[in-house]
C-alpha cells in the first residue's frame, strides 16, 4: 500500500516497477520543499491536547519503506501503552521478510503484481506473526558501505532475477531461484539472523516477539472508506502496493476522524496511510490541510502565504474522496503515525503526525494535519481493535 510515488501518473510509476521507489522518496522529499511559507512557523500556535508517548524520529533514507518505520514505530508506542519498555524495532528486518514474500507472490503470480520495496502497514504486521522482530541493533540492514537505507541497486537487481524467472527459459522452474533472490537481498541488507544476544540473554526472533515485544498481531484492524463498497463490510483495498491483497473494513468517511478521535484520546496511536503530493501539504513548514480555494486557482501572494498561519478549509465530501481515490489525485504515497492532538490559536484541531524523514522540518519530525486532510486523503488506517468506538466496532463486527 505505501510506497512514495509522484503524480501524476502515481500509482503505476513508483509502484511496479521495482527500482522507482527508491529514487521515489527523495524525489518526493524534493518536491515538497517547494510547498512552503516563510513565517509559517511562527503564524501557527498550537497547544496540544493529546500526545502519545512514542520513541524517536527516524529516517528511512532512500527507500521506498515508510511502511515499514511508522508501522514499528506504532508498534514501540504499543509497547510504551502496554506499560512495557520500548525498544527500536528493526524496520529491514520487517522489510527484508516481505521482500521474500513479495518476490514468491511475483514469481506465482507470473509477474503480474506490483513489486518493489512499497508496502503496507499489515505487511509489518504479517511478518512480525510469521517471523517475528529483532532490535533495530541487531539488524540495521546496511550491509552495503552507507549510513542510510539506499536501495536503488539492491530493487534493480532482484527485479531483474524475478523477471528472468518469470520468463521461464528452462520450460520448468527450478527449486533454486529462490535462493537466489534471496541471495540478492541478504547482500544488500544481511542474512536474518536466527539468534542473538539482547540485555545479556539469547532470542530468536520469534521468542524476541513473544517475551519482550509481546504484541497479539490478530489483535490489529486496519480500515478504509470507499462509497463503492458496503459500508461495514471487508473489501480488498486496490492500489498497487496491496500485494498481498489483504482486506481492510469500511466505515462512512466521517467515521474515519471519529475512530482516530476515539484511539488517541483513550491512549491508542494510529497508523495513517494517504497521499501527500497535495500542494498544502508542506513537510518543510510541517502542516498539511484541505484549503477553501483549490491551490491552482490562487494568485502568486495567496500561494506564497498558504502556510502562514491557519486558512479555512473546504468540507471533504464522501464524494469528493471517492472522485479523487478514482482519478488517482489520491493515491498511496506515504505512511506516518498519528501520535496526538494538537489545536491551532482559533481553536481549530488537528493531528500530530510523526514521520519518518528526518528532523529537517519546522518540527523536527512531525507535522501538523487537519482533520480534513486526513479523511479526505486516507488510503488506511490501522490500530488496535480496542481503539474502534464500540458502536462502530459493534457494526463491523471487531
Amino acid at each position: 500500500m505505501l510506497s512514495i510515488p509522484i503524480k501524476p501518473f502515481l500509482v503505476a510509476s513508483a509502484l511496479i516497477v521495482s527500482m522507482s521507489s527508491a529514487y521515489a522518496q527523495d524525489n518526493l522529499v524534493n518536491s515538497l520543499k517547494i510547498n512552503a511559507s516563510e513565517k509559517s512557523k511562527e503564524s501557527f500556535k498550537f497547544t496540544d491536547v493529546v500526545n502519545i508517548e512514542n520513541t524517536s524520529i527516524k529516517n528511512q533514507g532512500s527507500s521506498g519503506t515508510c511502511w515499514s518505520y511508522s508501522a514499528n514505530s506504532f508498534l514501540e508506542s504499543e509497547m510504551i501503552r502496554m506499560g512495557k519498555k520500548p525498544v527500536e524495532l528493526s524496520q529491514i528486518f520487517s522489510a527484508r521478510n516481505a521482500y521474500i514474500e513479495k518476490g514468491r507472490n511475483y514469481v506465482r503470480m507470473h509477474g503480474a503484481v506490483s513489486l518493489g520495496d512499497g508496502g503496507a502497514f499489515h505487511d509489518v504486521i504479517n511478518m512480525y506473526k510469521k517471523y517475528g522482530a529483532v532490535p533495530q541493533s541487531v539488524y540495521t540492514g546496511l550491509n552495503y558501505g552507507t549510513d542510510k537505507n539506499k536501495f536503488a541497486e539492491m530493487a534493480a537487481i532482484g527485479e531483474g532475477v524475478l523477471k528472468a524467472v518469470v520468463s521461464n527459459p528452462n520450460g520448468e522452474l527450478t527449486p533454486n531461484w529462490e535462493k537466489a533472490y534471496t541471495a540478492v537481498i541478504d547482500s544488500y541488507l544481511g542474512q536474518a539472523p536466527k539468534s542473538f544476544q539482547y540485555n545479556g540473554k539469547t532470542y530468536t526472533p520469534e521468542t524476541f516477539a513473544k517475551e519482550v515485544v509481546g504484541i497479539n498481531a490478530d489483535d490489529y484492524v486496519e480500515i478504509s472508506s470507499l462509497q463503492e463498497h458496503p459500508y461495514y463490510t471487508k473489501f480488498t483495498l486496490m492500489v498497487p502496493d496491496n500485494w498481498s491483497f489483504d482486506q481492510v473494513y469500511n466505515v462512512k468517511m466521517n467515521e474515519l476522524t471519529d475512530i482516530i478521535d476515539n484511539a488517541l484520546k483513550n491512549g491508542y496511536s494510529v497508523a495513517w496511510a494517504g497521499d501527500v503530493s497535495e500542494k498544502s501539504f508542506s513537510w518543510k513548514n510541517g502542516v498539511a490541510f484541505v484549503p477553501e480555494k483549490k491551490v491552482e486557482d490562487m494568485t502568486a501572494d495567496e500561494k506564497a502565504d498558504l502556510f502562514n498561519g491557519p486558512k479555512k478549509e473546504a468540507v471533504v465530501t464522501e464524494e469528493m474522496r471517492q472522485k479523487a481515490f478514482d482519478n488517482y489525485t489520491t493515491t498511496d504515497d506515504h505512511g506516518m503515525h498519528i501520535v496526538g492532538i494538537s489545536k491551532d490559536q482559533n481553536g481549530k484541531e488537528y493531528y500530530i503526525v510523526k514521520n519518518s524523514w528526518g528532523q529537517s522540518n519546522d518540527y523536527k519530525g512531525y507535522l501538523y494535519m487537519s482533520k480534513e486532510f486526513a479523511k479526505y486523503k486516507a488510503t488506511a488506517i490501522m490500530l488496535h481493535k480496542k481503539a474502534v468506538p464500540t458502536a462502530i466496532a459493534k457494526k463491523l463486527g471487531v
